[in-house]
Formats: C-alpha cells, sequence, structure tokens
C-alpha cells in the first residue's frame, strides 16, 4: 500500500530524486555523504544535485544533445529562474529544484550564493582561457559558495532559525572549495582543452604545475584547521572529503602531467573513510617552497 499524495510524499521523492543524482555521478561523493548525520545528510545531496544538473547543462550533455550555445543559456537561465521562485514559494515542479528549494528555505540559503554559483556556469558558454583574476571569480562562484552552502546546512539544519556561521567556518568552506576546484581542473586539465576548449589554471609547465599543488595545499591545510570546529555529525565527512582530495593532490605531484586522470584507488577511499569515521583529523599537507 503506497502513503497517501501529499507534500510530505513529495519531499521525500524529490530528495530521492537527488540521492539518485549523486549516485549515478559521483561515488566518492556519495561515499561522503554516507558518513554524514541523519540531520544533514538529505540537504547536502539536495545541494550537490543541483549544482550537478547546473553544470550538466554547460559542461557537454546538452550540446551532446543538439543543443546550441544560445539554447543552453536559456536552459541555464530558467534553472535560475526556476531555483529563485521555488525557494520563494517553496514548490518547484522540478523534483531536484524542489529538493534544493527545500534546503535553501530550512538552512538560509539565498541569492548571495546561488546568483554566484550561476554566474560561473554562465561564464562557462563564453570564457575559455581564464587569467588569475578571472580563476578566481570563477572559482568563487563555482566552488566557494558550494562550500558556503554546505557550512549553512551544517550549522543551520535542523535549528529554530538560520544564523550567520562562524567567520573561521566561513574561511575554511571557502579554502575546501577551493582546493578541491582546483584539484579537478589539474586532473582534467587534456580534458577541458581538448573537450570543452577551456583552460582554468594556465598551468603550462611544471613550475606552474608546482605553483598550483602549493596553492592546493595550503587551501587544503587552512580547511583541515577548521573542521573540529564545524558540528560533531559533519566532521567524518568533511575529514574523509578532504584527505581523498589531499591524496589526490600528492598523486597529481608525483604523476607526469601527461600521465592521464589521476585517481585513487578504492580500497584507499575506504581506508580514508574509516580513519575519518574513527575520528581521526585531517591530514595536513604542508606547502612546499
Amino acid at each position: 500500500m503506497t502513503d497517501a499524495p501529499g507534500i510530505a510524499l513529495y519531499d521525500r521523492t524529490a530528495a530521492d530524486a537527488a540521492a539518485t543524482v549523486i549516485a549515478r555521478y559521483s561515488t566518492s561523493f556519495a561515499l561522503a555523504a554516507r558518513l554524514l548525520g541523519r540531520r544533514v545528510r538529505p540537504h547536502i545531496r539536495n545541494v550537490y544535485a543541483l549544482v550537478r544538473i547546473a553544470d550538466e547543462i554547460v559542461d557537454g550533455p546538452a550540446a551532446e544533445a543538439g543543443v546550441a550555445r544560445d539554447g543552453q543559456a536559456e536552459l541555464l537561465a530558467g534553472l535560475e529562474a526556476e531555483v529563485a521562485a521555488a525557494v520563494a514559494r517553496g514548490f518547484s515542479s522540478n523534483l531536484v529544484v524542489h529538493a534544493f528549494a527545500g534546503t535553501a528555505r530550512a538552512c538560509g540559503i539565498g541569492t548571495d550564493l546561488t546568483a554566484p554559483f550561476f554566474a560561473s556556469m554562465r561564464t562557462d558558454l563564453d570564457a575559455t582561457v581564464h587569467d588569475a583574476r578571472s580563476h578566481d571569480e570563477y572559482v568563487y562562484g563555482s566552488a566557494e559558495v558550494v562550500g558556503l552552502m554546505c557550512l549553512a546546512v551544517f550549522v543551520n539544519a535542523g535549528a529554530v532559525a538560520p544564523i550567520q556561521p562562524d567567520d573561521r567556518l566561513v574561511a575554511g568552506a571557502r579554502a575546501l572549495g577551493r582546493a578541491f576546484q582546483d584539484v579537478n581542473f589539474l586532473r582534467d586539465l587534456d580534458h577541458d582543452a581538448a573537450g570543452l576548449g577551456r583552460d582554468y589554471l594556465g598551468a603550462t609547465d611544471a613550475r606552474s604545475r608546482a605553483d598550483v599543488l602549493d596553492r592546493i595545499d595550503g587551501d587544503l591545510d587552512l580547511a583541515a584547521d577548521t573542521v573540529p570546529l564545524l558540528p560533531r555529525d559533519c566532521r567524518p565527512a568533511v575529514t574523509a572529503a578532504h584527505d581523498l582530495f589531499a591524496a589526490l593532490s600528492r598523486r597529481l605531484r608525483r604523476a607526469d602531467a601527461a600521465a592521464g586522470r589521476v585517481r585513487v584507488p578504492d580500497p584507499v577511499k575506504a581506508y580514508l573513510a574509516a580513519r575519518a569515521l574513527l575520528g581521526a583529523r585531517p591530514q595536513r599537507l604542508g606547502v612546499r617552497g
């Protein structure tokens, strides 16, 4: 016998849809999400599902379906408008948007975070080569604000009313988002250049590549220092995600730039998850000179 129709059933169905998106697209993220407490886990899945859908509009699938650049821009604008409307009204016919809107309303995620995110997604429709300034602007919108959305969930899920997170946590969330994004840029250099015609880093030689990795390690260490300040039910998942990207950074530093996409083997991922679950603090790397 099925549940009677109603908003509670619709909410659960929307949350299930968001969880499915994440399970299909990122096994590493799905693993880390399972380490989150029940208070926050569905909200984090809702945030990342929306981010994934927006990313797919500009990163290939829409184009593969035959959608031209102008059509992709329309799809992205429509998604942003639907998110804003859903957050205001509390309902969307798009299940992933509905799930995100519920999280945004509960945890205090507003247009100060969603607007920069969609602005960076629009950048991917036009910009192909980034300098230091445009890289920083892009990463703020594409990754740092996602970290801030997650922080809003960590601090506010289940609270009577949303509060502003501590400044130290804000700095840590932004640093972790930056590190995640730059690691992925390095891992995807060949794909971004050949498949999408983009260069986010300008890492054209060993020295510039090392500089990017030094910056990543500095951001990872900054973030590691703030993890103990997070609510207890969030620390294992953030630690596992942090240490996964720390492992990727180490492997990128050892690998040849032309070696292909660097990955962390599944047994190592399992070890990092178990270590985090047992309460270990994030691993620090130290910035190279």
